[in-house]
């Protein structure tokens, strides 16, 4: 028997759990992605809007965005190693 789709990843507009999507139109948050985590599933939203954050790191990358990547690991470590259902992970893998 197929299984039937979760409501909540057409609500969110993405094809499938832990697939991180762009939300250009949010008024605050930059992506979105439906977490599955075992039988919990949660609907997040992280990232702020508009903001060109470090990316991934590169060759000769500048001093400051080098300071803005550590910086943000830093104040965030404790939420990004709680996993899948927190923002903080999605936005660390996903923006930074």
């Amino acid at each position: 028997m197929p299984q039937k789709k979760d409501g909540r990843l057409k609500r969110a507009g993405v094809s499938s759990f832990n697939k991180p999507k762009r939300t250009p139109k949010h008024k605050t948050k930059s992506h979105i992605v439906v977490a599955k985590e075992g039988n919990k599933i949660k609907t997040i939203r992280f990232g702020q809007q508009g903001v060109s954050t470090a990316g991934k790191p590169k060759k000769g990358e500048s001093a400051k965005q080098k300071a803005r990547r550590k910086s943000f690991k830093a104040r965030h470590g404790k939420n990004i190693s709680k996993g899948k259902m927190s923002a903080a992970y999605w936005a660390n893998k996903v923006k930074w």
